[in-house]
């Protein structure tokens, strides 16, 4: 599963990725830290890559342009980059079979917040 982080996403998820996300990078890598999202989502679209974010606006960008790439997009505020980490291993089934499938193409992951 080659993911391409955004951002918004600490680029110290690299370091804990498994083999399961084999060929990830990150903007930073690809000197693409101070582009557009449109040239993120032009790169990922060009090297096979997934995009993961906390940015809606890759969404935006795959409803007006359709998809390839897909985008995974966290939609949780700020965690931690290990939390991060752990939710896409806990939820690797869920997401291969999202990539693999040519109907949709945002997997939102949301944590809800419980007021007491």
């Amino acid at each position: 599963m080659k993911l391409l982080f955004d951002q918004n996403i600490s680029f110290r998820i690299l370091k804990l990725l498994t083999n399961e996300f084999e060929g990830s990078t990150h903007v930073l890598n690809e000197n693409l830290i101070n582009s557009t999202d449109r040239e993120i989502w032009e790169f990922a679209k060009k090297n096979n890559y997934t995009i993961v974010t906390q940015d809606s606006d890759f969404n935006d960008l795959n409803s007006l342009l359709g998809f390839p790439p897909k985008i995974i997009w966290f939609r949780t505020g700020n965690m931690p980059t290990e939390d991060i980490f752990k939710i896409l291993l806990n939820n690797y089934t869920e997401l291969s079979g999202f990539l693999t499938d040519y109907s949709y193409g945002c997997f939102e992951i949301v944590k809800l917040k419980v007021s007491k």
